[in-house]
């Protein structure tokens, strides 16, 4: 199963204006195969089975980051997520709070004094097929956030990969 990458669909609720002023942004895109799934479902196929060196790796980030006085998800978010009966804007889904939420889109994400985080999964349907896009976008504010990035990316991109790829291996998409 190859995992493509693509442009933000224009479909998304991320903003033409935020996804071209970002300093970072990608997508990528698998088959949904399981069309009857909730959008909250198809957000915990994916990132409700993180593999425990990225759930590592994630703990290790966050404790940093706290450290420089940053928000960041707890250990617990992060090791067993909540799943709850219903989300709307303002609650946590995962670690991160939601600022959309639709019948084929969550956007949820982070704003930090060095970078804001957005996070689409969306459900795309394009004639008798469908696909899940994952689009992350990263507005930085300095030079920190800047820095972050350039170590952070080369992670995020296997991960988001490797998230896309098992749940499709696993069926759960």
């Amino acid at each position: 199963m190859h995992v493509i990458e693509c442009d933000v669909p224009a479909s998304s609720a991320l903003s033409r204006e935020l996804i071209q002023s970002a300093w970072f942004h990608d997508s990528y895109r698998v088959p949904l195969l399981r069309p009857g799934l909730s959008i909250v479902d198809i957000f915990f196929a994916l990132f409700g089975h993180t593999p425990r060196w990225m759930k590592a790796l994630l703990i290790a980030r966050n404790a940093v980051a706290k450290w420089c006085g940053l928000e960041a998800p707890t250990a617990g978010e992060i090791l067993k997520p909540t799943v709850r009966a219903s989300y709307r804007v303002g609650d946590k889904i995962g670690p991160w709070p939601i600022f959309f939420i639709g019948d084929n889109e969550i956007v949820a994400g982070r704003n930090n004094k060095h970078l804001d985080f957005r996070l689409s999964v969306l459900r795309v349907k394009e004639g008798d097929a469908d696909s899940v896009v994952v689009s992350t976008i990263c507005s930085v504010h300095n030079l920190a956030g800047k820095i972050y990035l350039f170590f952070i990316v080369p992670f995020h991109r296997t991960g988001v990969r490797s998230l896309l790829a098992n749940a499709v291996a696993a069926k759960r998409l």
